[in-house]
């Protein structure tokens, strides 16, 4: 389906397609991220969505609330104390979900939870993560390299699969 929505017909047409590229094609082309940024790899991310690397271009827009979301983006150090919020806000949002784990304190704790109680070993131990950006802070190049496997995730699945509708209905 890739480039198939782009091309044009001269003198009229017909596109013939599965439903679930045409689906999926949509949802991979408007994700929208909720930011749960909670240190350096929070500015990282404002940082991605300036003018030099223009998140908008992929149909990427970042929302305030869970429930106009997609896609959760956890950036930072996740603490135990926080650690009920976030699988609240994750609740929240509606089917399908996605999670990218930004930067090596979601990842797996970081520098810090060897030395700190309170830190979580990776944010995957709260809520399912999709896709893992390494970097401390990751780079909004790489950021940008997760959001497009995030893409590639969402072209490849399907909702035909056993499950995949009465999943979508209960939610």
């Amino acid at each position: 389906m890739k480039g198939l929505l782009d091309r044009k017909f001269e003198n009229g047409g017909v596109l013939v397609s599965r439903l679930d590229d045409l689906i999926n094609w949509a949802r991979l082309s408007s994700m929208w991220p909720m930011t749960f940024g909670i240190a350096c790899c929070a500015i990282e991310f404002m940082g991605t969505g300036a003018t030099p690397y223009d998140m908008d271009r992929f149909g990427i827009v970042p929302r305030a609330s869970p429930r106009q979301t997609d896609v959760m983006l956890v950036a930072g150090t996740v603490t135990f104390k926080m650690a009920d919020r976030i699988k609240r806000l994750y609740e929240q949002m509606a089917e399908p979900r996605y999670v990218i784990s930004m930067g090596s304190c979601s990842n797996c704790g970081g520098p810090y939870w060897e030395h700190g109680y309170h830190v979580v070993k990776g944010v995957d131990r709260i809520v399912p993560v999709d896709v893992y950006v390494p970097g401390c802070p990751p780079r909004p190049e790489a950021l940008i390299g997760g959001f497009m496997k995030l893409q590639e995730k969402i072209r490849n699945e399907s909702l035909m699969a056993p499950g995949a509708v009465e999943k979508l209905l209960e939610s």
